[in-house]
């Protein structure tokens, strides 16, 4: 039950981990002044508004109940996106026409990333649990973020620049490399 509990949104607590790092529009999310670099300030307020966002039932904890809500949310919106007119009902015609937009997984390269990125996901979960107790409170998530940020900036500045941020990036990618074959910690 607990490792199930610890599944809960674990790649978004990766994404939020790295979320400072990574570019939107040109720009990297959590900029939200625009300025280049994310401040500690802003990454902390991208790991609170992320818990937010991933606490479904509102409760203060990320565990299963919020991932089976999430999930709910999901299938609801697929379902009204199938269902083209509206009534309740998916028609041939409906599930016939309509188009995908390609980001879920499925079979092919796309799903198995994702599944690297959900183990990922659950070990940084699991860090996250610092109490063990199988729930992620809004404390340890952010607690988590901040542990990522504080590793990325690296000259202590309190602000993770562009940089910064590939560094980070090339090291982590070269960890999981190192694991992929078998070599990491030798």
């Amino acid at each position: 039950m607990k490792k199930i509990a610890l599944g809960l949104s674990a790649v978004a607590l990766l994404a939020t981990g790295t979320a400072f790092a990574a570019h939107h529009g040109g720009q990297m999310r959590g900029d939200t002044d625009n300025d280049g670099v994310i401040s500690r300030a802003e990454a902390q307020a991208q790991a609170s508004t992320m818990f937010e966002r991933l606490d479904a039932n509102e409760d203060g904890k990320l565990d299963q109940s919020d991932r089976a809500e999430r999930k709910e949310q999901r299938r609801s919106k697929m379902f009204a996106a199938l269902d083209g007119n509206g009534d309740g009902q998916i028609s041939r015609e409906e599930f016939m026409t309509f188009q995908h937009d390609g980001k879920r997984g499925g079979p092919g390269k796309g799903h198995r990333m994702g599944q690297k990125r959900g183990k990922a996901g659950m070990e940084m979960m699991r860090r996250a649990d610092t109490n063990n107790d199988g729930e992620v409170s809004k404390a340890e998530f952010t607690s988590a973020a901040m542990a990522r940020f504080d590793r990325t900036d690296t000259d202590n500045n309190g602000e993770v620049s562009k940089a910064e941020r590939k560094a980070a990036f090339q090291e982590t990618r070269l960890k999981w490399r190192e694991a992929k074959r078998g070599t990491a910690g030798n």
